[in-house]
């Protein structure tokens, strides 16, 4: 039997790395294409988008007040900047596609039949939180913001200072409304079980109500309207383990 030479071995390690390397270059060139391409077609409604965008609080200013721009390149560069977010927000199902396509071909049967409806969960639910925010939380938090502003205080805000916390808000909600991904994930890797899961309902709860404090604007209605999602996103979780860790749900 012939001796594997050492250097053969070596390098065919490295043409491997090297052709992997090859393929991760290819697919971020292609995620940042679609970026790119999605970016240039959203450019010339920047500025509609950044209307919508501000709905939520101009429709409960008061009379007579309106946002400001306080940098001389704020009205231009703000809504290229909600452009380029819009933009990553569209193509990100493009950009997961080709992280998938890198990653898959070194995973196991099972761990694919694991990791694409959490990958796919992962994403609705992100653009669920995000939905919920725009449509449920800013206007209920505005509402409340522009109610309690002092008297002879003219409520006008930045609207630099004003996409940064609606962006904020966005990425908060949309990383709360992961709680069904991050319990099956700890489940999976064996961490917890059904019935440890079963019996951290009460801590789950406090935490949902201890993190919507942190995170929402400074009045209750906004901290209830994230903290009871998390609670019933916990339970999906827990469901969510008995569908696609029957195993571990029976152990």
């Amino acid at each position: 039997m012939a001796a594997t030479d050492p250097d053969d071995s070596g390098d065919d390690l490295q043409q491997g790395l090297f052709s992997h390397l090859i393929e991760l270059r290819s697919r971020l060139l292609k995620a940042i294409a679609c970026v790119l391409v999605v970016l240039v077609a959203l450019v010339p409604f920047a500025n509609r988008l950044y209307s919508e965008l501000a709905a939520p609080l101009v429709a409960r200013l008061p009379q007579g007040a309106h946002l400001i721009a306080t940098e001389v390149a704020s009205p231009f560069v703000t809504p290229l900047k909600l452009a380029f977010y819009a933009a990553l927000f569209i193509s990100m199902p493009v950009v997961l596609y080709q992280l998938w396509a890198f990653v898959s071909p070194g995973l196991y049967r099972h761990e694919k039949r694991l990791a694409r409806p959490l990958l796919v969960a992962a994403l609705a639910l992100f653009y669920c939180g995000c939905a919920f925010a725009y449509f449920l939380v800013l206007p209920a938090a505005f509402r409340f913001l522009t109610a309690v502003t002092p008297a002879g205080v003219e409520m006008m805000t930045d609207i630099t200072h004003y996409l940064d916390f609606v962006m904020l808000m966005f990425f908060a909600f949309g990383l709360c409304f992961e709680v069904p991904v991050a319990v099956v994930i700890l489940a999976a890797v064996g961490i917890v079980d059904i019935a440890k899961l079963r019996n951290a309902r009460r801590y789950a709860i406090v935490g949902a109500f201890a993190v919507a404090a942190l995170i929402t604007p400074p009045d209750i209605t906004s901290m209830i309207m994230l903290a009871i999602p998390m609670c019933l996103l916990y339970e999906l979780g827990i469901v969510a383990v008995r569908w696609l860790l029957p195993k571990k749900a029976a152990d």
